[in-house]
Parts: structure tokens; C-alpha cells; sequence
């Protein structure tokens, strides 16, 4: 299935609301070059962090000393998708089952942002993907106007 089928398929949700994006998805042009393999998400420590889609959580615990959950989405092709929230206090133990909307996470203090935010990532096995298009679209953003 083509992803974009998929993910009109799966109607995915923010993992924050509301959603506030701070810094976009710059693949890297290789794979151990620099990028950023995600997006930033405005969240201060404590916003709950929501099961995007239906899921079974595959891994809650520290990386780098600091807390990572990742959500693999079944019926999403093979390898599956898997989406990545950091750094998070998890709600939730491996190998739990979450449905959509689901607080799975809490935002947890980091160094990775500017102000505190929450790093959401998106892979299909060792391939990172723009998370974006997991929900169709970026969050509104009001600019200043320049006239």
C-alpha cells in the first residue's frame, strides 16, 4: 500500500495538542551525515503525549540518558512504520497494546530543543521518514505580515 493510502487510511493524531512545530524534518543526504531525523514539537515538561495511531509500544526506557518510547504500527507494510517520542517519561511498558489518542508518554525536561519540546521521529526499518506525513499536514503557524 502506498503510504500516503495508508496513513488516510490510519487518520492519524497530533501526539501533542496542540501542535506547535518548532523545527521541521532536514533529511540528511546520507545516512551518518548530519540532519535532523525528525520534528520538534512545543512541549513543555509533563504535556502528555498521545498515541498517534493504534500501536503496540516496542521499547520505553532511557537512550543516552534520555527517556525514548517507540510505537509500531501494525498493518502499516513491512518492515512496519515505527514513530519515536523523545525525551519522554513512558506511561507505558513494552509490549502494551495503545489505541489512538491513547497518553502513552509525558514530555520530559531535555537539552535538545531551545525551549522544551517533544522530538517525533518515524522510520520503516532503518529508514527514517518525515513524520509529517503521517498526519497529512503541518500545524498552522500564524506569521507576521510584512505589509
Amino acid at each position: 500500500m502506498h503510504l500516503t493510502t495508508l496513513i488516510l487510511a490510519l487518520g492519524l493524531l497530533w501526539p501533542v495538542d496542540p501542535p506547535e512545530l518548532l523545527r521541521g524534518w532536514q533529511p540528511p543526504p546520507g545516512p551518518y551525515a548530519a540532519g535532523h531525523r525528525g520534528v520538534d514539537l512545543a512541549a513543555p515538561p509533563g504535556t502528555p503525549v498521545l498515541a498517534p495511531a493504534a500501536g503496540t509500544v516496542a521499547f520505553a526506557g532511557p537512550v543516552g540518558g534520555r527517556g525514548v518510547l517507540t510505537l509500531t504500527l501494525p498493518g502499516t507494510g513491512t518492515p512496519p512504520l515505527r514513530t519515536t517520542f523523545s525525551p519522554v517519561t513512558p506511561l507505558v511498558p513494552a509490549g502494551i497494546p495503545v489505541r489512538a489518542g491513547a497518553p502513552i508518554a509525558r514530555a520530559a525536561p531535555g537539552t535538545h530543543c531551545a525551549r522544551n519540546c517533544l522530538h517525533w521521529g518515524l522510520l520503516r526499518g532503518d529508514r527514517y521518514l518525515n513524520p509529517l506525513r503521517l498526519i497529512g499536514r503541518a500545524p498552522s503557524r500564524l506569521l507576521p505580515w510584512g505589509g
